[in-house]
């Protein structure tokens, strides 16, 4: 790729540079509230020990297995979307809402009923250190009430996305973060004349701040009248051409999502018989990294929606195009974010209250996760933007699954639990995957099997 060519390509591209900042920025927004509400989160119940750290991380790796595979099913609902508002289909649009509602609800209550009646259960899958299987089992038995309420403004917040409405989103997150902050303050503390009530309370805070999400959103939604204000009958109006496009497109990034996200639930079994100062040191920094990696999840999202806008509307030219300006940019903000964060990592680490044996673990996790940055920030571009907004969702699928399966996990295996490395050789060896995936990636990403138009032929 000719870097001086590109920059003017994208320089010149007043249009593209535009639609990028309207619906980056507001994306970006809300991600770095939501991952920033984290990274709070876990500095107030860093307060409580490193044993309470790592037991809370464990249970939040149940929600995040539950989260990936409602990405999944929003991200493959998203593609519809953006392709259908592409041609200004509203009808098709309210039904891909329904199906989309449909099955995030099901996963919800799939996750969300074991982890109520057997928290315990579910956290010896987890760990074997009884203390954080105490701890993490009070924090999972509350916290996954909150579970439909997140199904239910993913898939709204995804439809509004496909039709380029990023700000409403941005104002829900707003409040709930907020609530969920002020809560956490509140009752894991036991201020105001509340009780102290420790990892249970930040628990009840996330559950309250996902019910004012929800229902704030819906208010806002059904009184402008919008895109999204579907009816129920609007919403069900299936006929067998429609639920065959939906599954053929949703389905491969479903399993996508769900297999990586058990992939990756499989590196924190090994993290978790690793020690308390692993697992802690790890959750530390994958709590950093989230808010690091922001803004690239936005930019990818956003790739998302504009393909998959113009491969709707047929302009196959300017979706390619576009599709190597993103690349571009990606790849060049993976680098100067990288050397930035390479510089404030000290700062960073000296607000957690761990030890100076978690601490130097989670320094040397920092300097392998940005050494991998480029790799990574690639592969989440090409999936979840580029190949997924013209349905190459079962490319993405295999690129993804097999790096976690095949590379990943071996790994973990070999490092953790075989060679009893330490954790930041464990971390540099699972991330290995990531440059297997960039390069699988990038051949896919040639074929340009990407490139086309999935609604096309579909009278639904």
């Amino acid at each position: 790729m000719n870097i001086l060519f590109r920059v003017k390509n994208i320089s010149q591209d007043k249009a593209f540079l535009r639609k990028i900042i309207a619906i980056t920025i507001p994306i970006a927004l809300q991600n770095f509230l939501n991952t920033t509400l984290n990274f709070i989160d876990t500095l107030m119940i860093g307060t409580l020990g490193e044993t309470t750290i790592a037991a809370v991380g464990l249970a939040n790796k149940v929600f995040f297995v539950f989260s990936l595979l409602l990405f999944g099913i929003c991200s493959g609902s998203g593609v519809l979307t953006a392709q259908y508002w592409g041609k200004r289909e509203m009808e098709n649009i309210k039904k891909v809402l329904g199906a989309s509602l449909i099955l995030s609800l099901l996963a919800s209550f799939f996750f969300a009923i074991p982890s109520m009646i057997n928290p315990t259960g579910v956290m010896s899958i987890l760990t074997n250190s009884n203390e954080s299987i105490r701890i993490g089992a009070i924090y999972l038995a509350i916290v996954a009430l909150s579970y439909p309420f997140t199904s239910i403004t993913n898939a709204y917040v995804t439809l509004l996305r496909g039709v380029n409405q990023v700000l409403i989103p941005v104002v829900i997150s707003t409040i709930a973060i907020l609530t969920n902050v002020v809560l956490n303050y509140v009752l894991i503390f036991g201020k105001f004349g509340f009780p102290e009530l420790g990892v249970a309370g930040a628990a009840i805070a996330t559950v309250i701040a996902r019910v004012v999400e929800t229902s704030s959103l819906l208010i806002i939604i059904y009184a402008q009248k919008g895109p999204a204000a579907a009816k129920i009958r609007e919403m069900i109006d299936f006929n067998r051409k429609f639920i065959g496009q939906f599954f053929h497109t949703v389905s491969p990034v479903i399993a996508n999502e769900f297999m990586w996200g058990l992939g990756v639930t499989m590196y924190s079994l090994v993290y978790g018989r690793m020690g308390d100062a692993s697992m802690a040191a790890v959750t530390v920094s994958q709590t950093v990294e989230q808010i690091m990696q922001v803004i690239f999840i936005s930019i990818s999202g956003a790739t998302a929606v504009i393909l998959g806008n113009e491969l709707g509307a047929n302009q196959l030219e300017d979706a390619d195009n576009h599709a190597k300006n993103f690349i571009f940019i990606q790849i060049t903000l993976s680098i100067l974010v990288g050397i930035l964060f390479f510089l404030v990592r000290d700062p960073i680490i000296s607000l957690f209250y761990v030890s100076n044996e978690v601490a130097g673990y989670i320094r040397l996790c920092f300097l392998v996760y940005i050494l991998y940055m480029p790799f990574k920030m690639f592969n989440t571009m090409n999936v979840v933007g580029i190949l997924r907004s013209g349905g190459d969702t079962r490319a993405a699928l295999f690129i993804d699954v097999s790096g976690v399966w095949f590379i990943g996990i071996p790994m973990a295996v070999l490092g953790g639990l075989i060679l009893h490395l330490p954790i930041y050789i464990v971390y540099a060896m699972v991330f290995v995957e990531e440059v297997y995936k960039c390069i699988i990636g990038i051949i896919r990403y040639r074929k340009k099997k990407w490139l086309r138009n999935i609604i096309s032929s579909e009278c639904i």
